[in-house]
């Protein structure tokens, strides 16, 4: 598998994810609705140009998702058992529709499963960029990853 096992990673590592992904408006529209999320930041072009954005802005969520989306080929593909929960989400800034995303993800911290021998738990920070830098989201994720097999 290509994700990383618990011993490749070591708090502290930085991993910048390669791929990046260019954000469409269909993109946002379809995941509002799908979500059932009728906040006229997303959906409404005409309430969002009177706002301070003068646009409208990609659902957070969506951001989120993807900016994990965009971990997993590197970090996680394969060898987690589970997400176990992301907290201090921010969105410092807005990302709008045409923008690219890019994703790097630092190792915070891990320890060995108390109760899965054969895992062990990982604190990650996430963050979503645009090409110029420009943070559009950062989180902190834990994950139960799967310790390398021995056999």
């Amino acid at each position: 598998m290509p994700g990383k096992y618990y011993e490749d990673l070591e708090p502290g590592m930085l991993i910048r994810h390669t791929n990046g992904r260019t954000v469409t408006e269909m993109d946002n529209v379809l995941f509002s609705a799908l979500t059932m999320n009728t906040q006229p930041l997303h959906i409404n072009e005409d309430f969002a140009s009177h706002t301070q954005f003068g646009q409208r802005i990609v659902n957070g969520i969506f951001t989120l998702g993807l900016v994990v989306g965009l971990s997993v080929a590197d970090l996680t593909e394969g060898t987690i058992i589970a997400n176990l929960g992301y907290e201090r989400v921010i969105h410092p800034n807005p990302l709008f529709h045409g923008e690219t995303v890019y994703a790097e993800t630092t190792v915070l911290e891990k320890r060995p499963s108390q109760s899965r021998p054969d895992c062990g738990v990982v604190r990650l920070q996430q963050r979503g960029l645009k090409p110029d830098g420009v943070v559009v989201i950062e989180l902190e994720r834990t994950a139960l990853f799967l310790k390398r097999p021995t056999s």
